[in-house]
């Protein structure tokens, strides 16, 4: 065990990672007087060091600039380091500069591989290459200098002991992606090396209003706790933490006054799945239907706890597969609906049909009490709290993504409107939409945190967009929801899978073993991957006629006409890659079942 460091040393903004024979060395080169950190590559082992090693002149080590160290993942017999090696400044928290991850790298520490049984070695390739898909994960996030996943009232509110303990020791664990990751670096006390990792999205803005300048930003965090894709990560887990749950974060600056306003999302709390199945929309399978009460109560005493008063909002239709889930979700909220807890329905695409998203002020009215009672967080030009918020709105549709950013954004516009009364620069009667440079900054600002949002649980932008972008529903708008539901489709039964697998490693959700089980899993070939063709094509095809057959029933609809064209091209093409590929969206590396 290393010796414990300072623990008031700042983290390494920039390192040299080399490459040696059997070694790879990290050197801080940001004027930091800190030791170097030698990292095995037979077995991963590491210890600090106060030099390079000296370099042969038969092989000469490779040498790369890295910006920051993400941590290290144990698999079957070798070790995987993980390090930034490209960044890109996006703005501020704060005071203090935020960086988005532009590109990282995983290099192998495995040289032990050589000793161990082919079969083991084909097992440690098949999970290694999953890292290969975890290199491309998109949104990540980090800061130097500054605690990026605390809201800034979780922030203003730490003591003055723990701002003084290192980042991750700050940090929210449920924000905290390489959580896991950390560990080892942890357990050798690496403070200067332990660099928090934040996946969601950072965007901002600035817009004159009159003299005044208004800095607005929204940040998203993406809880790690049931973090997944679309389809193969839903509802809640057994102890109450939900599919695709993000905080996300209003924050804006204006005459050294600083205000924030939280608002979260996340699936319906209960035990629930959707197989995908090669059907465009998969049944919804409630399970475990007597635990639905206990489950919601632990999901919205975590909230209670976090946020304090919860006012949960649900969008999915009052019909169909959606109306079992809303009908399961509302009997269950009857055992946890209080003081400090209510539940509200609002359905929709009935009310707003596809079009209409302005008849949201409906919505509104309805939640306008809660509103403006649970406030927001504001610090006067003093840095003294003037205003807390003492709850949040919780709103969820089936995959938390398109109609559930639609009302978030609107919030968004109304509390930005609601405080800049308060701080003077509106008067009652004046909105955004009243000054047109702040109006579209906005509407971006909203569009692409929901795309961000989108792109990481489904692999797509957000559907809808066009209204958040451009405030109306446009024919491009309608298009390219079309084009993203056909992407979705095919990510969700042919890609998502393996990327599912991927998340799950990197998280630590699963131990890895070998076991005859798994190897006998991994050879299925090619009776199974021939026999998969004519059930896709089959099931496509029957889907492609409903979906034709549903045109008679609108009249004088052109749009759905060319959405059939679209849907039946664009099926057929993945029909044809099935077949070409020769293997069905099931069959992928399987990860040993065991939790951590």
């Amino acid at each position: 065990m290393m010796e414990k460091g300072d623990s008031s040393q700042k983290l390494y903004k920039r390192m040299r990672l080399w490459e040696f024979p059997d070694q790879y060395v990290v050197e801080p080169t940001d004027g930091s007087s800190g030791s170097c950190l030698e990292i095995s590559r037979v077995d991963g082992s590491m210890k600090l060091i106060d030099e390079i090693p000296h370099c042969s002149s038969l092989r000469v080590p490779k040498i790369r600039t890295i910006f920051g160290v993400i941590g290290i993942l144990k698999l079957l017999a070798g070790s995987y380091l993980l390090v930034i090696t490209e960044r890109e400044s996006v703005g501020s928290y704060m005071g203090h500069p935020i960086f988005k991850v532009s590109s990282m790298k995983v290099f192998p520490c495995d040289h032990s591989l050589k000793n161990t049984p082919v079969e083991q070695k084909k097992m440690e390739a098949e999970f290694s290459a999953l890292l290969n898909v975890a290199e491309k994960t998109p949104g990540l996030y980090f800061s130097y200098d500054v605690n990026i996943t605390l809201s800034a009232q979780r922030l203003h509110d730490l003591g003055d002991e723990s701002k003084l303990l290192p980042l991750w020791r700050q940090a929210d664990p449920r924000f905290l992606w390489n959580n896991y990751m950390m560990e080892v670096l942890i357990d050798h006390k690496l403070d200067p090396f332990l660099l928090p990792v934040v996946q969601g999205s950072f965007h901002n803005f600035q817009a004159a209003i009159g003299k005044d300048i208004v800095d607005v930003t929204l940040i998203a965090r993406r809880c790690n706790r049931r973090t997944g894709t679309r389809m193969w990560r839903r509802g809640a887990d057994t102890d109450g933490f939900v599919a695709n749950f993000v905080e996300s974060e209003q924050i804006i600056q204006l005459n050294g006054c600083t205000a924030s306003f939280v608002q979260v999302r996340g699936s319906i709390p209960l035990l629930w799945d959707q197989i995908v199945d090669l059907t465009y929309k998969p049944k919804f399978e409630i399970v475990r239907l007597e635990e639905a009460p206990r489950v919601a109560e632990r999901h919205f005493l975590d909230l209670r706890k976090k946020y304090g008063n919860v006012l949960s909002v649900d969008l999915v239709n009052k019909h169909g597969g959606e109306g079992r889930l809303n009908e399961k979700f509302a009997n269950a909220m009857q055992h946890v609906d209080g003081d400090d807890v209510r539940y509200l329905h609002f359905d929709f695409h009935h009310i707003c049909g596809h079009v209409h998203f302005e008849r949201l002020s409906i919505l509104y009215d309805q939640i306008e009490d809660f509103f403006i009672k649970n406030r927001y967080f504001l610090l006067n030009e003093k840095d003294e709290k003037v205003e807390v918020q003492l709850g949040v709105v919780r709103t969820n549709c089936i995959d938390c993504l398109d109609r559930t950013n639609v009302t978030q954004s609107m919030l968004g516009r109304r509390m930005l409107e609601f405080q800049l009364r308060r701080l003077g620069i509106f008067d009652a009667e004046e909105t955004i939409s009243t000054h047109s440079n702040l109006d579209e900054s906005f509407k971006i600002l909203w569009a692409n945190h929901g795309d961000d949002i989108s792109i990481q649980y489904s692999g797509t932008p957000a559907l809808k967009g066009d209204f958040v972008r451009f405030g109306k529903r446009t024919v491009q708008g309608i298009v390219n929801d079309g084009r993203n539901a056909l992407m979705r489709y095919y990510l969700n039964n042919f890609v998502d899978g393996t990327k599912q697998d991927a998340i799950d490693l990197m998280q630590g959700h699963y131990i890895m073993s070998v076991s005859r089980d798994m190897t006998a899993t991994s050879q299925k070939g090619g009776i199974e991957a021939i026999a998969s063709f004519p059930l896709a094509l089959g099931l496509i095809l029957t889907g492609l006629f409903f979906a034709t057959l549903s045109l008679g029933r609108v009249q004088n609809d052109v749009w759905n006409l060319l959405f059939s064209l679209i849907w039946a091209s664009i099926s057929l093409a993945i029909a044809a890659l099935v077949k070409a590929n020769g293997r069905m969206f099931c069959n992928r590396p399987r990860l040993h079942q065991s939790r951590r």
